[in-house]
């Protein structure tokens, strides 16, 4: 059963909204207490946190190096964490077993199999570490009496859902663990179409959602867009991202306007109320987006809704990429409707046309872009494809081939090309497997990046081609290889590449989650797949000393015992 938790779509179940639990204790960062029943230990957390992080702020930038060495590694929890023995944790599975054995719903799973399923992925090269439990909460009270077992026995957790990520956020601790299957909390609990919201539990995925609304024939839609598979609890703790992130942004934006989160001490928080903005106190659901599930477990989101407009598509070719990147920079200035805007090389129309295996080829293999173009009207849609047209046409950009579709149905067939990226880049070498990677950088360093990772590549002896969101300056590469040797080469060409990034002001994480789950194509350096175990080494460089402490500082402060998903999204 825990196999078919791995899906690449689930059907999200719609419920009434009168799930909420009458024994847990609900704050609001603005507000007290609705109910009793936990204790106060999660608050002084917040409250510690809040005081720590304001003071630690200004002291950092003046002495961050001298704070780096004021933690004393014996002492800390995060470099030396003091969890149970696996005396301690068979306890603690023999107790998970009473509390919910009156419960169907809910299984505590020792099987090796369901482990070896929530401790490994087929996407990446992380160490595969598997739980010692699977529990599979479906309510926000569930999830807090396992954390308060887990507090007992001194027992990690780490939350899983959808099992997309690409950097080992849902592998357990070294020592094992209770693994949260959120699978089963993937209910709808509220919809408000006038003011263009719903609320969920983390389990519901982005596609489902999207399709339930299509379904009940509302103009609305979620326009986060990672991998098909993505939770929205996983989408929310990763940060994520999309192809749409051009026309709305990424998870750090305003889709997520609360939380419902159980801290590491079990106490249950709100982070805001459902108002589309305010200003009272801390922004606290941001401080959960991007933490990987290490500082709190999300078990209610609600979330914006946009509305659906119409779309067309379009392909165009360019000389080369610097030319493509400028039209894109004038057409984004425009004005003009644009939902997407993909940057393709031209291996990767070489592998396209490969998959077609048409006379004469689909597609002319040189640089490339494709949009996908948005307008409330069939008018407005026609409008703006004439001046992108207009635009990438011009000599000093040089674009030729435009295409644009006649048709949904062609349009459809158009974007799946660019969709099936990874795929298809397969079959530039038969029998090779893929390590897909990501960066981003500010646009107008793109050409830059993208040249001079194309001639590392090549210099290198590997097969690649290169897909990018070249709106928010962000571009992946997927390298393949054959054996342990290339392998090798891959690992260095993608540590050169993260640092290239690095030194023209970019991210090595800009989290999107876009490799749906398949044996062939693996992620260990991404830009847009979080930081999990496989970017922890760059953070210092990225983000500097005195951030990363000050995360830490979070993390000590609202988990001082180190329980919540240990080793990730800060260095250890």
């Amino acid at each position: 059963m825990f196999a078919s938790r791995r899906r690449i779509l689930s059907k999200t179940k719609f419920a009434a909204p009168s799930r909420r639990e009458p024994s847990i204790r609900l704050r609001h960062n603005s507000g007290t207490a609705t109910t009793s029943g936990l204790s106060p230990v999660g608050a002084a957390a917040v409250l510690f946190f809040a005081s720590a992080a304001s003071g630690f702020a200004g002291y950092s930038l003046a002495t961050s190096k001298q704070t780096l060495k004021k933690t004393d590694a014996s002492s800390d929890s995060l470099r030396n964490p003091k969890w149970g023995s696996p005396e301690d944790f068979q306890k603690a599975i023999k107790e998970l077993q009473v509390v919910f054995a009156g419960n169907s719903d809910i299984t505590v799973e020792t099987d090796p199999e369901v482990l070896h399923v929530h401790g490994y992925s087929e996407n990446d090269y992380h160490p595969a570490h598997a739980p010692t439990v699977v529990v599979t909460p479906q309510t926000t009270e569930d999830v807090v009496k396992i954390v308060h077992i887990a507090n007992k026995y001194r027992m990690p957790i780490t939350p899983y859902s959808g099992g997309t990520s690409l950097e080992g956020q849902f592998r357990s601790s070294p020592v094992g663990g209770i693994c949260l299957d959120m699978g089963g909390m993937d209910r709808i609990l509220e919809l408000h179409e006038e003011d263009s919201d719903l609320v969920c539990q983390p389990g519901a995925g982005w596609v489902d959602i999207n399709d339930m609304l299509k379904e009940k024939g509302l103009k609305l839609f979620f326009p986060l867009d990672p991998a098909p598979g993505a939770t929205i609890g996983g989408m929310l703790s990763n940060g994520c991202s999309g192809t749409n992130a051009v026309r709305y942004g990424t998870a750090k934006a305003e889709w997520f306007l609360n939380a419902t989160v159980v801290l590491p001490s079990g106490e249950v928080i709100k982070t805001r109320r459902r108002a589309r903005k305010s200003s009272a106190g801390f922004d606290t659901t941001k401080l959960f987006i991007g933490a990987e599930g290490t500082l709190g477990i999300v078990t209610e989101v609600t979330i914006r809704l946009a509305p659906l407009l119409p779309t067309n598509v379009a392909v165009v070719h360019f000389p080369d990429v610097r030319k493509a990147t400028a039209a894109v920079r004038e057409i984004l200035n425009s004005g003009v409707g644009i939902q997407c805007v993909e940057l393709v090389d031209n291996e990767f129309m070489r592998a396209t046309n490969m998959i077609h295996r048409s006379n004469p080829p689909r597609y002319s293999e040189l640089d490339s872009l494709f949009f996908k173009l948005q307008g409330p009207t069939t008018a407005s849609l026609a409008e703006t494809a004439k001046i992108v047209r207009s635009i990438v046409e011009k000599k000093a950009y040089g674009g030729t081939g435009w295409k644009l579709a006649r048709s949904d149905e062609e349009a459809l067939d158009i974007w799946t090309d660019r969709k099936n990226a990874h795929y298809a880049g397969l079959q530039l070498l038969p029998g090779a497997r893929g390590w897909a990677t990501d960066v981003c950088v500010p646009i107008s360093k793109l050409p830059d990046l993208v040249y001079e990772t194309k001639k590392d590549i090549k210099d290198s002896g590997l097969v690649s081609h290169i897909v990018g969101h070249v709106g928010d300056g962000n571009f992946h590469a997927l390298l393949l290889f054959r054996d342990d040797k290339e392998l090798d080469v891959v690992r260095d060409v993608v540590h050169r590449m993260v640092e290239r990034a690095i030194a023209l002001d970019g991210t090595c994480t800009p989290s999107d989650l876009m490799i749906p789950v398949q044996s062939d194509v693996l992620s260990l350096g991404t830009g847009e797949h979080g930081v999990g175990m496989g970017k922890k080494e760059y953070l210092n460089e990225e983000l500097g000393e005195g951030t990363v402490e000050l995360m830490k500082t979070i993390k000590r402060a609202i988990d001082p015992l180190n329980l919540f998903n240990p080793g990730k999204a800060t260095l250890p």
